[in-house]
Protein backbone atom coordinates (compact mmCIF):
# COMPACT_ATOMS: atom_id res chain seq x y z
CA UNK A 1 0.00 0.00 0.00
CA UNK A 2 2.63 2.39 -1.57
CA UNK A 3 0.74 5.98 -1.79
CA UNK A 4 2.33 9.08 -3.57
CA UNK A 5 1.46 12.51 -3.49
CA UNK A 6 -1.00 13.36 -6.25
CA UNK A 7 -0.08 15.28 -8.92
CA UNK A 8 -3.03 15.70 -10.88
CA UNK A 9 -3.49 19.59 -10.01
CA UNK A 10 -0.22 19.99 -11.97
CA UNK A 11 -0.82 17.26 -14.86
CA UNK A 12 -4.04 19.60 -15.47
CA UNK A 13 -2.21 22.87 -15.77
CA UNK A 14 -1.92 24.99 -19.51
CA UNK A 15 1.36 23.05 -20.69
CA UNK A 16 2.81 24.84 -23.58
CA UNK A 17 3.50 22.09 -26.58
CA UNK A 18 6.66 22.98 -28.20
CA UNK A 19 6.68 22.09 -32.00
CA UNK A 20 9.73 19.44 -31.40
CA UNK A 21 9.10 17.71 -28.08
CA UNK A 22 9.40 14.14 -28.80
CA UNK A 23 9.34 10.82 -26.77
CA UNK A 24 10.57 7.13 -26.82
CA UNK A 25 9.01 4.84 -23.97
CA UNK A 26 9.81 0.85 -23.97
CA UNK A 27 9.29 -1.56 -21.74
CA UNK A 28 10.94 -4.97 -22.04
CA UNK A 29 9.34 -7.36 -19.78
CA UNK A 30 8.96 -10.66 -21.76
CA UNK A 31 12.20 -12.17 -23.50
CA UNK A 32 11.77 -15.42 -25.41
CA UNK A 33 15.15 -16.31 -24.47
CA UNK A 34 16.31 -14.85 -21.03
CA UNK A 35 14.99 -14.41 -17.58
CA UNK A 36 11.85 -11.97 -17.56
CA UNK A 37 11.35 -9.21 -15.63
CA UNK A 38 9.13 -8.00 -13.15
CA UNK A 39 7.98 -4.41 -13.48
CA UNK A 40 9.66 -3.26 -17.05
CA UNK A 41 6.21 -2.79 -18.76
CA UNK A 42 5.23 -0.15 -16.07
CA UNK A 43 7.37 2.08 -17.84
CA UNK A 44 4.34 2.66 -20.28
CA UNK A 45 2.34 4.43 -18.04
CA UNK A 46 4.52 6.83 -18.54
CA UNK A 47 3.34 7.50 -22.12
CA UNK A 48 -0.41 9.59 -21.44
CA UNK A 49 1.22 12.34 -18.88
CA UNK A 50 4.02 12.93 -21.45
CA UNK A 51 1.00 12.69 -24.44
CA UNK A 52 -0.69 15.76 -22.16
CA UNK A 53 2.64 17.50 -21.59
CA UNK A 54 2.62 18.18 -25.42
CA UNK A 55 5.15 15.17 -26.27
CA UNK A 56 5.02 13.32 -29.38
CA UNK A 57 5.36 9.82 -27.95
CA UNK A 58 6.42 6.30 -29.82
CA UNK A 59 6.32 3.12 -27.35
CA UNK A 60 5.82 -0.36 -27.39
CA UNK A 61 5.92 -3.19 -25.31
CA UNK A 62 8.30 -6.38 -25.57
CA UNK A 63 10.21 -5.17 -28.77
CA UNK A 64 12.18 -7.25 -30.39
CA UNK A 65 15.97 -5.61 -31.75
CA UNK A 66 14.72 -5.00 -35.36
CA UNK A 67 11.41 -3.11 -33.87
CA UNK A 68 13.51 -0.91 -31.86
CA UNK A 69 15.55 0.02 -34.55
CA UNK A 70 12.34 1.09 -36.67
CA UNK A 71 11.24 3.09 -33.32
CA UNK A 72 14.48 5.00 -32.56
CA UNK A 73 14.26 5.92 -36.48
CA UNK A 74 11.08 7.74 -36.44
CA UNK A 75 12.35 9.26 -32.96
CA UNK A 76 15.61 10.22 -34.33
CA UNK A 77 13.38 11.63 -37.97
CA UNK A 78 11.91 13.45 -35.04
CA UNK A 79 14.54 14.76 -32.54
CA UNK A 80 15.44 18.13 -34.82
CA UNK A 81 16.62 20.39 -31.79
CA UNK A 82 13.70 22.22 -31.97
CA UNK A 83 12.27 20.59 -28.87
CA UNK A 84 13.10 18.13 -26.15
CA UNK A 85 13.76 15.04 -26.21
CA UNK A 86 12.64 11.56 -23.40
CA UNK A 87 13.90 8.35 -24.08
CA UNK A 88 13.03 5.43 -21.19
CA UNK A 89 14.01 2.39 -21.76
CA UNK A 90 13.16 -0.29 -18.77
CA UNK A 91 14.53 -4.12 -19.74
CA UNK A 92 17.72 -6.08 -19.78
CA UNK A 93 21.02 -4.16 -20.30
CA UNK A 94 24.38 -5.46 -21.38
CA UNK A 95 27.83 -3.61 -21.52
CA UNK A 96 31.51 -4.21 -22.19
CA UNK A 97 34.49 -1.99 -21.47
CA UNK A 98 33.39 0.59 -24.31
CA UNK A 99 30.13 0.30 -24.46
CA UNK A 100 26.54 -0.24 -23.46
CA UNK A 101 23.24 -1.95 -25.02
CA UNK A 102 19.37 -2.22 -24.34
CA UNK A 103 18.39 -5.85 -25.53
CA UNK A 104 15.91 -6.51 -27.59
CA UNK A 105 13.24 -9.17 -26.26
CA UNK A 106 14.41 -11.72 -29.03
CA UNK A 107 17.86 -11.46 -27.89
CA UNK A 108 19.61 -14.56 -27.43
CA UNK A 109 22.98 -15.20 -25.71
CA UNK A 110 24.69 -12.22 -27.44
CA UNK A 111 28.46 -11.44 -27.24
CA UNK A 112 30.66 -8.74 -28.07
CA UNK A 113 30.66 -9.51 -31.49
CA UNK A 114 26.55 -10.46 -32.28
CA UNK A 115 25.42 -7.57 -29.30
CA UNK A 116 24.64 -4.87 -31.90
CA UNK A 117 22.22 -7.07 -34.18
CA UNK A 118 20.35 -8.08 -30.65
CA UNK A 119 20.10 -5.02 -29.29
CA UNK A 120 20.05 -0.74 -28.94
CA UNK A 121 22.86 0.90 -28.48
CA UNK A 122 22.56 3.13 -25.59
CA UNK A 123 25.40 5.29 -27.94
CA UNK A 124 22.72 5.99 -30.62
CA UNK A 125 19.94 6.86 -27.64
CA UNK A 126 22.80 9.45 -26.51
CA UNK A 127 23.35 11.10 -29.74
CA UNK A 128 19.49 11.59 -30.20
CA UNK A 129 19.25 13.45 -27.14
CA UNK A 130 22.43 15.70 -27.62
CA UNK A 131 20.69 17.38 -30.26
CA UNK A 132 18.29 18.65 -27.28
CA UNK A 133 21.38 20.24 -24.91
CA UNK A 134 19.22 21.27 -21.65
CA UNK A 135 16.52 19.53 -22.43
CA UNK A 136 16.54 15.97 -23.02
CA UNK A 137 15.85 13.33 -20.30
CA UNK A 138 17.45 9.40 -20.74
CA UNK A 139 15.70 7.27 -17.88
CA UNK A 140 16.71 3.66 -17.82
CA UNK A 141 14.68 1.32 -15.81
CA UNK A 142 17.31 -1.70 -14.32
CA UNK A 143 15.76 -4.78 -12.37
CA UNK A 144 18.27 -7.46 -10.21
CA UNK A 145 17.67 -10.51 -12.86
CA UNK A 146 19.75 -12.65 -14.67
CA UNK A 147 20.82 -13.02 -18.74
CA UNK A 148 22.83 -14.89 -20.29
CA UNK A 149 25.51 -13.57 -22.19
CA UNK A 150 28.67 -14.86 -24.57
CA UNK A 151 32.17 -13.41 -24.18
CA UNK A 152 32.67 -9.65 -23.74
CA UNK A 153 29.39 -9.14 -22.42
CA UNK A 154 28.01 -8.57 -19.00
CA UNK A 155 24.53 -7.92 -17.76
CA UNK A 156 24.00 -4.04 -16.81
CA UNK A 157 24.68 -0.68 -17.46
CA UNK A 158 28.15 0.10 -18.06
CA UNK A 159 29.95 3.35 -17.71
CA UNK A 160 28.50 6.04 -20.42
CA UNK A 161 29.74 8.87 -22.47
CA UNK A 162 27.18 11.40 -21.41
CA UNK A 163 26.90 14.04 -23.39
CA UNK A 164 26.59 17.82 -22.54
CA UNK A 165 23.31 18.81 -21.15
CA UNK A 166 21.81 15.27 -21.24
CA UNK A 167 20.52 13.69 -18.18
CA UNK A 168 20.21 10.17 -17.17
CA UNK A 169 18.08 8.99 -14.45
CA UNK A 170 18.75 5.15 -13.83
CA UNK A 171 17.27 2.89 -11.01
CA UNK A 172 14.93 -0.39 -10.41
CA UNK A 173 12.22 -0.24 -13.04
CA UNK A 174 9.35 0.37 -10.85
CA UNK A 175 10.52 3.40 -9.37
CA UNK A 176 12.14 5.06 -12.74
CA UNK A 177 8.28 4.18 -14.19
CA UNK A 178 6.73 6.00 -11.79
CA UNK A 179 8.99 9.15 -12.13
CA UNK A 180 8.77 9.36 -15.67
CA UNK A 181 5.12 9.12 -15.26
CA UNK A 182 4.89 11.85 -12.54
CA UNK A 183 7.35 13.94 -12.49
CA UNK A 184 8.56 14.65 -15.91
CA UNK A 185 5.39 16.42 -17.16
CA UNK A 186 5.21 18.65 -14.18
CA UNK A 187 5.85 22.31 -15.42
CA UNK A 188 8.16 24.44 -13.60
CA UNK A 189 10.27 22.08 -11.54
CA UNK A 190 14.06 21.20 -12.35
CA UNK A 191 15.19 17.30 -12.86
CA UNK A 192 17.76 17.66 -10.02
CA UNK A 193 15.03 18.86 -7.74
CA UNK A 194 12.87 16.24 -8.53
CA UNK A 195 15.12 13.91 -7.77
CA UNK A 196 15.93 14.53 -4.02
CA UNK A 197 12.70 13.23 -3.38
CA UNK A 198 13.40 9.64 -5.15
CA UNK A 199 16.70 8.29 -2.97
CA UNK A 200 16.58 4.99 -5.09
CA UNK A 201 16.81 6.73 -8.04
CA UNK A 202 20.34 8.32 -9.72
CA UNK A 203 21.05 11.33 -11.69
CA UNK A 204 24.47 12.44 -13.98
CA UNK A 205 24.89 14.46 -16.44
CA UNK A 206 23.13 17.82 -16.37
CA UNK A 207 21.95 18.34 -13.48
CA UNK A 208 21.03 22.40 -12.73
CA UNK A 209 19.12 22.91 -10.09
CA UNK A 210 17.37 26.09 -11.05
CA UNK A 211 16.58 24.90 -14.23
CA UNK A 212 13.19 23.44 -15.17
CA UNK A 213 12.54 20.65 -17.64
CA UNK A 214 9.18 22.38 -18.54
CA UNK A 215 8.68 25.50 -18.12
CA UNK A 216 5.55 27.14 -16.52
CA UNK A 217 3.04 28.02 -18.61
CA UNK A 218 4.42 30.71 -20.18
CA UNK A 219 7.86 29.56 -21.44
CA UNK A 220 9.39 31.99 -18.75
CA UNK A 221 12.07 30.81 -15.83
CA UNK A 222 9.95 29.41 -12.64
CA UNK A 223 9.44 31.75 -9.69
CA UNK A 224 10.92 30.71 -6.49
CA UNK A 225 8.43 30.59 -3.76
CA UNK A 226 8.30 31.49 -0.77
CA UNK A 227 9.04 29.47 2.33
CA UNK A 228 6.29 26.96 3.01
CA UNK A 229 5.50 27.22 7.07
CA UNK A 230 4.04 23.57 6.47
CA UNK A 231 6.82 22.25 4.68
CA UNK A 232 7.81 19.99 7.43
CA UNK A 233 4.67 18.42 8.34
CA UNK A 234 4.11 18.15 4.13
CA UNK A 235 7.21 16.03 4.26
CA UNK A 236 6.14 13.84 7.15
CA UNK A 237 2.77 12.92 5.42
CA UNK A 238 4.14 12.12 2.53
CA UNK A 239 6.90 9.51 4.81
CA UNK A 240 3.65 8.49 6.60
CA UNK A 241 1.97 8.07 3.46
CA UNK A 242 4.66 6.00 1.71
CA UNK A 243 4.91 3.79 5.19
CA UNK A 244 0.76 3.22 5.17
CA UNK A 245 1.10 1.20 8.69
CA UNK A 246 -0.63 2.25 11.59
CA UNK A 247 2.10 3.20 13.69
CA UNK A 248 3.57 5.63 10.83
CA UNK A 249 -0.36 6.99 11.16
CA UNK A 250 -0.33 7.14 15.13
CA UNK A 251 3.08 8.53 14.93
CA UNK A 252 1.77 11.43 12.65
CA UNK A 253 -0.81 12.19 14.90
CA UNK A 254 1.17 12.49 17.89
CA UNK A 255 3.79 14.91 16.36
CA UNK A 256 0.40 16.91 14.54
CA UNK A 257 -2.75 15.74 16.66
CA UNK A 258 -4.76 18.97 15.12
CA UNK A 259 -2.68 18.53 11.80
CA UNK A 260 -3.52 19.33 8.02
CA UNK A 261 -4.10 15.39 7.76
CA UNK A 262 -5.12 14.37 11.05
CA UNK A 263 -8.41 13.54 10.24
CA UNK A 264 -7.26 11.65 7.07
CA UNK A 265 -4.98 9.76 9.36
CA UNK A 266 -7.65 8.58 11.65
CA UNK A 267 -9.72 7.73 8.58
CA UNK A 268 -6.40 5.55 7.35
CA UNK A 269 -6.06 3.80 11.26
CA UNK A 270 -10.11 3.02 10.97
CA UNK A 271 -9.78 1.47 7.69
CA UNK A 272 -6.65 -1.21 8.83
CA UNK A 273 -8.53 -1.95 11.76
CA UNK A 274 -10.68 -2.98 10.28
CA UNK A 275 -9.79 -5.43 7.42
CA UNK A 276 -7.17 -7.67 9.64
CA UNK A 277 -5.28 -8.12 6.20
CA UNK A 278 -4.42 -4.63 5.65
CA UNK A 279 -2.85 -4.81 9.38
CA UNK A 280 -0.89 -8.02 8.62
CA UNK A 281 0.44 -6.41 5.49
CA UNK A 282 1.51 -3.39 7.10
CA UNK A 283 3.47 -5.45 9.66
CA UNK A 284 5.29 -7.68 7.28
CA UNK A 285 6.06 -4.06 5.46
CA UNK A 286 7.38 -3.18 8.20
CA UNK A 287 10.10 -5.78 8.75
CA UNK A 288 11.50 -4.75 5.73
CA UNK A 289 12.27 -7.70 4.16
CA UNK A 290 15.33 -8.55 2.36
CA UNK A 291 15.27 -9.67 -1.49
CA UNK A 292 17.15 -12.57 -0.17
CA UNK A 293 15.25 -13.16 3.16
CA UNK A 294 12.28 -13.40 0.59
CA UNK A 295 14.09 -16.24 -1.10
CA UNK A 296 14.55 -18.14 1.87
CA UNK A 297 10.99 -17.85 3.03
CA UNK A 298 10.37 -19.12 -0.24
CA UNK A 299 12.71 -22.17 -0.07
CA UNK A 300 11.39 -22.88 3.50
CA UNK A 301 7.75 -23.30 2.27
CA UNK A 302 8.71 -25.15 -0.77
CA UNK A 303 10.77 -27.77 1.78
CA UNK A 304 7.61 -28.13 3.47
CA UNK A 305 5.37 -28.77 0.56
CA UNK A 306 3.82 -25.25 0.52
CA UNK A 307 4.30 -24.16 -3.34
CA UNK A 308 5.26 -20.53 -4.05
CA UNK A 309 5.38 -20.89 -7.38
CA UNK A 310 8.90 -19.91 -8.21
CA UNK A 311 12.01 -18.83 -5.53
CA UNK A 312 12.41 -15.43 -7.20
CA UNK A 313 12.71 -13.26 -3.84
CA UNK A 314 8.98 -12.02 -4.99
CA UNK A 315 5.65 -12.38 -2.78
CA UNK A 316 3.13 -12.85 -6.04
CA UNK A 317 -0.07 -15.04 -5.29
CA UNK A 318 1.80 -18.02 -5.37
CA UNK A 319 3.63 -17.14 -2.47
CA UNK A 320 0.70 -16.00 -0.81
CA UNK A 321 -1.11 -18.45 -1.23
CA UNK A 322 1.73 -20.84 0.30
CA UNK A 323 1.84 -18.92 3.41
CA UNK A 324 -1.90 -18.85 3.76
CA UNK A 325 -2.13 -22.92 4.05
CA UNK A 326 0.92 -22.76 6.24
CA UNK A 327 -0.82 -20.40 8.70
CA UNK A 328 -3.66 -22.19 8.40
CA UNK A 329 -2.03 -25.86 9.33
CA UNK A 330 -0.03 -23.94 11.82
CA UNK A 331 -2.88 -22.14 13.81
CA UNK A 332 -2.43 -18.99 12.70
CA UNK A 333 -4.16 -16.27 11.00
CA UNK A 334 -4.33 -16.69 7.30
CA UNK A 335 -3.54 -13.40 6.25
CA UNK A 336 -0.39 -14.47 3.73
CA UNK A 337 1.58 -12.09 5.10
CA UNK A 338 4.13 -12.70 7.82
CA UNK A 339 5.08 -11.96 11.38
CA UNK A 340 8.77 -12.27 12.75
CA UNK A 341 7.87 -15.13 14.98
CA UNK A 342 6.45 -17.05 12.26
CA UNK A 343 9.35 -16.51 10.27
CA UNK A 344 11.22 -17.83 12.96
CA UNK A 345 8.62 -20.91 13.21
CA UNK A 346 9.10 -21.39 9.56
CA UNK A 347 12.70 -21.46 9.31
CA UNK A 348 12.80 -23.60 12.53
CA UNK A 349 10.51 -25.85 10.76
CA UNK A 350 11.97 -26.10 7.42
CA UNK A 351 15.39 -27.02 9.36
CA UNK A 352 14.09 -30.06 11.30
CA UNK A 353 12.36 -31.01 7.57
CA UNK A 354 15.75 -30.73 5.45
CA UNK A 355 17.31 -33.02 8.68
CA UNK A 356 14.02 -35.33 8.46
CA UNK A 357 14.67 -35.76 4.67
CA UNK A 358 18.12 -36.36 4.54
CA UNK A 359 17.78 -39.15 6.98
CA UNK A 360 15.03 -40.81 5.07
CA UNK A 361 16.71 -40.14 1.97
CA UNK A 362 20.00 -42.07 3.60
CA UNK A 363 17.89 -45.06 4.87
CA UNK A 364 16.15 -45.27 1.11
CA UNK A 365 19.74 -44.85 -0.69
CA UNK A 366 21.21 -47.70 2.01
CA UNK A 367 18.33 -50.21 0.86
CA UNK A 368 18.42 -49.57 -2.76
CA UNK A 369 22.59 -49.94 -2.50
CA UNK A 370 21.79 -52.99 -0.26
CA UNK A 371 19.72 -54.47 -3.17
CA UNK A 372 22.35 -53.35 -5.66
CA UNK A 373 25.07 -54.74 -4.35
CA UNK A 374 23.42 -58.48 -4.16
CA UNK A 375 22.16 -58.02 -7.95
CA UNK A 376 26.02 -56.98 -8.46
CA UNK A 377 26.93 -60.47 -6.66
CA UNK A 378 24.63 -62.27 -8.69
CA UNK A 379 25.33 -60.99 -11.92
CA UNK A 380 28.42 -58.70 -12.50
CA UNK A 381 30.58 -59.96 -9.86
CA UNK A 382 31.54 -62.80 -11.83
CA UNK A 383 32.67 -60.61 -15.21
CA UNK A 384 30.86 -62.54 -17.54
CA UNK A 385 29.10 -60.36 -20.77
CA UNK A 386 25.39 -61.44 -19.74
CA UNK A 387 25.72 -61.19 -16.42
CA UNK A 388 27.46 -57.27 -16.56
CA UNK A 389 24.83 -56.90 -19.13
CA UNK A 390 21.99 -58.08 -16.76
CA UNK A 391 22.99 -55.76 -14.07
CA UNK A 392 23.28 -52.74 -16.24
CA UNK A 393 19.51 -53.68 -17.42
CA UNK A 394 18.32 -53.36 -14.09
CA UNK A 395 20.82 -50.82 -12.39
CA UNK A 396 22.09 -48.74 -15.49
CA UNK A 397 22.84 -45.81 -12.38
CA UNK A 398 23.52 -48.17 -9.93
CA UNK A 399 26.84 -48.20 -7.68
CA UNK A 400 28.87 -50.98 -10.11
CA UNK A 401 27.62 -48.80 -13.19
CA UNK A 402 31.08 -47.59 -14.58
CA UNK A 403 32.62 -50.87 -13.22
CA UNK A 404 30.25 -52.87 -15.15
CA UNK A 405 30.98 -50.78 -18.46
CA UNK A 406 34.42 -50.68 -18.26
CA UNK A 407 34.30 -54.10 -17.77
CA UNK A 408 32.39 -54.70 -20.77
CA UNK A 409 34.76 -52.76 -23.05
CA UNK A 410 37.22 -56.66 -23.74
CA UNK A 411 34.45 -57.90 -25.13
CA UNK A 412 33.40 -55.81 -27.35
CA UNK A 413 37.28 -55.31 -28.15
CA UNK A 414 37.25 -59.20 -28.92
CA UNK A 415 33.97 -59.30 -30.21
CA UNK A 416 35.04 -56.83 -32.84
CA UNK A 417 38.43 -58.81 -33.74
CA UNK A 418 36.28 -61.64 -34.09
CA UNK A 419 34.05 -60.37 -36.17
CA UNK A 420 33.46 -60.37 -40.33
CA UNK A 421 34.48 -57.76 -42.04
CA UNK A 422 30.67 -56.63 -43.57
CA UNK A 423 29.65 -57.49 -40.10
CA UNK A 424 31.75 -54.11 -38.41
CA UNK A 425 31.68 -52.15 -41.35
CA UNK A 426 27.57 -52.68 -40.74
CA UNK A 427 27.89 -52.21 -37.03
CA UNK A 428 30.10 -49.20 -37.26
CA UNK A 429 27.61 -47.60 -39.53
CA UNK A 430 24.88 -48.24 -37.35
CA UNK A 431 26.65 -46.42 -34.30
CA UNK A 432 27.35 -43.68 -35.98
CA UNK A 433 24.11 -43.08 -37.33
CA UNK A 434 22.87 -43.74 -34.08
CA UNK A 435 19.11 -43.95 -34.39
CA UNK A 436 16.77 -46.75 -33.91
CA UNK A 437 16.07 -47.29 -36.84
CA UNK A 438 19.65 -48.07 -38.01
CA UNK A 439 20.35 -50.96 -35.04
CA UNK A 440 17.19 -52.03 -36.10
CA UNK A 441 18.24 -52.57 -39.44
CA UNK A 442 21.65 -53.81 -38.03
CA UNK A 443 19.67 -56.91 -35.94
CA UNK A 444 17.73 -57.73 -38.91
CA UNK A 445 20.18 -57.79 -41.31
CA UNK A 446 22.87 -59.43 -38.55
CA UNK A 447 20.67 -61.61 -36.30
CA UNK A 448 23.79 -64.18 -35.08
CA UNK A 449 26.00 -60.91 -35.37
CA UNK A 450 28.76 -60.09 -33.15
CA UNK A 451 27.26 -56.61 -31.84
CA UNK A 452 23.41 -57.64 -32.07
CA UNK A 453 23.70 -57.54 -27.81
CA UNK A 454 24.71 -53.96 -27.90
CA UNK A 455 22.91 -53.38 -30.90
CA UNK A 456 19.89 -54.71 -28.36
CA UNK A 457 20.82 -52.46 -25.25
CA UNK A 458 20.47 -49.33 -27.54
CA UNK A 459 17.48 -50.04 -29.21
CA UNK A 460 16.09 -50.37 -25.75
CA UNK A 461 17.32 -47.31 -24.28
CA UNK A 462 16.06 -45.62 -27.94
CA UNK A 463 13.06 -47.09 -27.24
CA UNK A 464 12.52 -45.81 -23.74
CA UNK A 465 13.74 -42.29 -25.05
CA UNK A 466 11.39 -41.97 -27.69
CA UNK A 467 8.85 -42.95 -25.41
CA UNK A 468 8.99 -40.23 -22.79
CA UNK A 469 10.95 -37.81 -25.01
CA UNK A 470 7.77 -35.46 -23.88
CA UNK A 471 8.42 -35.93 -20.23
CA UNK A 472 12.07 -35.55 -20.80
CA UNK A 473 11.98 -32.72 -22.86
CA UNK A 474 9.59 -30.82 -20.14
CA UNK A 475 11.93 -31.71 -17.63
CA UNK A 476 14.81 -29.90 -19.45
CA UNK A 477 12.39 -26.91 -20.11
CA UNK A 478 11.69 -26.68 -16.14
CA UNK A 479 15.49 -27.17 -15.79
CA UNK A 480 16.08 -24.06 -18.36
CA UNK A 481 13.60 -22.32 -16.87
CA UNK A 482 15.34 -22.15 -13.27
CA UNK A 483 17.93 -19.91 -15.08
CA UNK A 484 20.26 -21.68 -12.98
CA UNK A 485 23.69 -19.27 -12.70
CA UNK A 486 26.87 -20.77 -13.43
CA UNK A 487 27.66 -20.64 -9.62
CA UNK A 488 24.74 -22.56 -8.20
CA UNK A 489 25.17 -25.21 -10.97
CA UNK A 490 28.49 -25.58 -9.36
CA UNK A 491 27.24 -25.77 -6.18
CA UNK A 492 24.61 -28.80 -7.62
CA UNK A 493 27.99 -30.65 -8.58
CA UNK A 494 29.70 -29.62 -5.18
CA UNK A 495 27.01 -30.78 -3.42
CA UNK A 496 26.88 -34.11 -5.66
CA UNK A 497 30.12 -34.71 -5.14
CA UNK A 498 29.67 -34.37 -1.54
CA UNK A 499 27.15 -37.22 -1.47
CA UNK A 500 29.43 -39.81 -3.43
CA UNK A 501 27.25 -39.57 -6.45
CA UNK A 502 30.13 -39.02 -8.89
CA UNK A 503 28.77 -36.07 -10.98
CA UNK A 504 32.23 -35.38 -12.95
CA UNK A 505 34.19 -32.29 -12.87
CA UNK A 506 32.64 -29.19 -10.47
CA UNK A 507 32.83 -27.07 -13.51
CA UNK A 508 29.16 -26.19 -14.01
CA UNK A 509 28.67 -27.95 -16.88
CA UNK A 510 26.20 -30.62 -16.80
CA UNK A 511 27.68 -33.78 -18.81
CA UNK A 512 26.05 -37.08 -18.48
CA UNK A 513 27.65 -37.78 -15.85
CA UNK A 514 26.05 -35.11 -13.99
CA UNK A 515 23.36 -36.01 -15.06
CA UNK A 516 23.36 -39.81 -13.85
CA UNK A 517 24.26 -38.35 -10.42
CA UNK A 518 21.18 -36.05 -10.34
CA UNK A 519 19.09 -39.04 -11.42
CA UNK A 520 20.92 -41.27 -8.73
CA UNK A 521 19.38 -38.57 -5.87
CA UNK A 522 16.25 -38.04 -7.25
CA UNK A 523 16.07 -42.08 -6.74
CA UNK A 524 17.04 -42.20 -3.18
CA UNK A 525 14.94 -39.18 -2.47
CA UNK A 526 11.89 -40.73 -4.11
CA UNK A 527 11.58 -37.95 -6.11
CA UNK A 528 10.70 -37.98 -10.22
CA UNK A 529 13.86 -39.92 -12.14
CA UNK A 530 14.76 -37.64 -15.20
CA UNK A 531 18.55 -36.14 -14.60
CA UNK A 532 17.12 -32.95 -14.99
CA UNK A 533 16.58 -30.04 -12.31
CA UNK A 534 13.24 -28.94 -10.78
CA UNK A 535 12.15 -26.71 -8.05
CA UNK A 536 11.87 -29.25 -5.73
CA UNK A 537 14.76 -31.06 -6.86
CA UNK A 538 17.43 -28.02 -6.11
CA UNK A 539 15.69 -27.25 -2.39
CA UNK A 540 16.38 -30.83 -1.72
CA UNK A 541 19.54 -30.25 -2.63
CA UNK A 542 20.67 -27.05 -1.82
CA UNK A 543 18.73 -27.36 1.60
CA UNK A 544 21.91 -27.67 3.88
CA UNK A 545 23.31 -24.45 2.36
CA UNK A 546 20.06 -22.57 1.76
CA UNK A 547 18.43 -22.60 5.34
CA UNK A 548 21.53 -22.93 7.77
Amino acid sequence: MKLRTSLATFLMMSVPVWAGDVALVVGNEDYANGRDLRAADEMLDAVAPLREAGFEVFSGADLSAEALEVYVSEVSAKADGSGRVVIALSGHFGHSAHGTWFLGADADGPDLATVGRQALPLSVVMEIAARAPGGAVVALGIEDAEFEFGGGVEAGVGLMDIPQGVTVITGPSDDVADFAKDTLSVTGQSIATALEAWPSLSGAGFMAPLVPFLPAGDGAAPVVAKPDPDAAQNALWKVTQDIGSREAYEAYLKRYPKGLYAEEARGEIARIDAQPELRAEAAEKALNLSRDTRREIQRALSLLDYDPKGIDGIFGRGSRAAIKKWQNVNGADATGFLTQPQIERLRAQADRRAQELEIEAEKRKLEMERKDRAYWDATGQNGDEAGLRAYLERYPDGVFAEIATQRLEPFEEARRAEAAEQDRAEWDAAEAAGTLEAYNNYVEANPEGAFVEQARAQIKELEFEADNADALEAAQRNEDRLGLTDTTRKLVEGRLESLGLKPGPVDGAFDDDTRRAIRRYQEARNLTRTGYLNQQTVVRLLADAVLR
